[in-house]
């Protein structure tokens, strides 16, 4: 047991938005031999679809608009990469990705560094305790200087940065790439096609004889990077004291082979999770898994539904009986799959730290726990409070069965949230979203996968408080406002901020907590 969970690693890669995580996935994958041509090997606008970009919206768009699975087997080590969204309006996505894995890549354009986006799901990595990996994008385009990026990684992170690789030539005239430990120059001659670049190692007399100046510089630098910050020191990396950080060019693949072995070599292997009272439960103990991503329709033959989930301890055979924590109920696993994009594979067998997808699972939920001996429970996934407000309904009467099974199911994956409200018709329901990019895949998908066109009329709350009982004996008779629920939370919708403030000094005795 303990031997299989050392040979996983499961990762997330996360970014600001267009700092390119599906072409980061994609290269990685292609470095491990899984496949044989990358997908993405131009801009946004004209390029194909990567392989972790499988839903329609996502190909006409370019953007990850959800987490997606890939496994790479690196000369044995298996290695679960999780490519996330990068969209600030699918925030809840991403943090659950970051609940399911041991360690994060972090995509930093060289041009615009530590970006707002990016700098919010850092600090989630560092509430989770998560390891993070800094992977400077782009050094083939103008940008920043290294040194400059390296402050502010440190300055934002509190973390030391120590990088493992370092550039020859400034942003946007890459010429090759130091190993900082080594201090061996590896050059790359580009294939075309999406294959992978030839490289070839260089000695530092051929380096200072092709490259002059710039080799010196890259070298001054280096050394200037060890005496301020030291060497790359897997303890400290795992102890969360310091950030390795790579530099390359993920179109190109660039600098991907290096941080494929890093990877392999000196991340995390699967670890303990936390249970709902605090405690990590040991990787040997008997089997359990907690649910982190619902998808539908990841075969639209079929209108399925996927369940993925992170196994936390015990081995995995298919068809094994397990319990679902929350409602008690007996769930059978002989439809267990991984997901390499929209491709499927069996799984018979799987360990801690691997990503299975359970089919037809419409039972399980975001967070939900799967186990097979005596209950356990995980700690719950989190749950942002909606910030924009809509009612939905199809502008097609004849399809309303399509539109209530569409809606319920990508409610269920989290596209978005469906509130209950007495105001409010199963006919035209409401939901609550980050931001209105939600609205626009909901509207997208249902007519996609389901069949359904739908008319969106915004609502005019703008302001979220939670909703007390004391509070709901007072606000439940006013119609100036609304009180809506979800499976776990009951909020009070306010106009602004002003609306807010004149119902409590109205109301005297008011709680109305900020949403946690």
């Amino acid at each position: 047991m303990e031997r299989e969970a050392e040979r996983r690693r499961t990762v997330a890669v996360i970014a600001h938005p267009d700092a390119g995580k599906s072409t980061l996935t994609e290269s990685l994958t292609l470095a491990a031999s899984a496949i044989d041509e990358a997908g993405a090997v131009k801009g946004k606008a004209t390029r194909r679809a990567t392989v972790s970009d499988w839903m329609e919206i996502e190909r006409s768009r370019g953007i990850s608009i959800s987490s997606a699975v890939v496994q790479l087997d690196a000369g044995g080590t298996l290695i679960n990469v999780v490519d996330t969204p990068g969209h600030a309006d699918f925030s809840e996505d991403t943090y659950r990705a970051l609940a399911a894995v041991d360690c994060a890549v972090m995509l930093i354009d060289a041009a615009k560094g530590m970006e707002a986006q990016t700098i919010r799901l850092f600090e989630v990595c560092r509430t989770r305790d998560i390891p993070v990996i800094a992977v400077v994008n782009k050094w083939d385009r103008p940008g920043r200087e290294a040194l400059d990026l390296l402050d502010e990684l440190e300055e934002r992170t509190g973390r030391a940065p120590t990088p493992v690789t370092w550039p020859v030539g400034e942003a946007g005239d890459l010429r090759g790439l130091v190993d900082t430990t080594t201090g061996t120059l590896t050059t790359y001659e580009s294939t075309g096609g999406g294959h992978l670049p030839v490289a070839t190692e260089r000695s530092a007399d051929e380096a200072a004889e092709l490259f002059g100046s710039a080799w010196a510089t890259a070298l001054e630098e280096v050394e200037l990077t060890r005496e301020v910050r030291g060497l790359p020191d897997q303890d400290d990396f795992h102890a969360r004291v310091s950030m390795p950080v790579f530099f390359g060019v993920a179109t190109k693949h660039l600098g991907t082979v290096d941080l494929l072995r890093f990877l392999r070599d000196t991340a995390p292997a699967a670890l303990p999770r936390r249970t709902e009272d605090g405690a990590p439960r040991p990787v040997t103990e008997p089997f359990a898994a907690q649910v982190f991503k619902v998808q539908a329709n990841m075969d639209p033959a079929h209108h399925d539904q996927v369940a993925f989930v992170r196994i936390c301890s015990g081995r995995f055979d298919r068809g094994m009986m397990l319990t679902h924590a929350q409602s008690g109920r007996r769930f059978n696993t002989k439809h267990a799959l991984s997901v390499f994009g929209r491709e499927r594979d069996t799984v018979d067998v799987a360990w801690p730290g691997d990503v299975v997808g359970l089919v037809n699972a419409t039972m399980l939920h975001p967070g939900d726990t799967l186990y097979s001996d005596e209950a356990v429970e995980f700690e719950p996934l989190p749950r942002f409070a909606p910030e924009l407000f809509a009612t939905v309904a199809p502008t097609d009467p004849s399809t309303a069965k399509k539109f209530r099974k569409g809606m319920q199911q990508l409610a269920g994956e989290g596209v978005v949230q469906l509130l209950e409200s007495e105001r409010r018709t199963a006919q035209a329901p409401m939901v609550g979203v980050i931001g209105s990019l939600q609205l626009e895949v909901l509207t997208s998908r249902l007519s996609a996968e389901f069949g359904t066109a739908v008319r969106v009329e915004p609502l005019p709350w703008t302001m979220v408080r939670t909703v007390t009982d004391s509070d709901l004996a007072l606000l439940e008779r006013r119609r100036d406002l609304e009180i809506v629920t979800t499976d776990r939370d009951r909020y009070g919708l306010f106009r602004d901020q002003w609306h807010l403030n004149s119902v409590m000094r109205e109301l005297k005795g008011l709680e109305l907590p900020a949403p946690v």
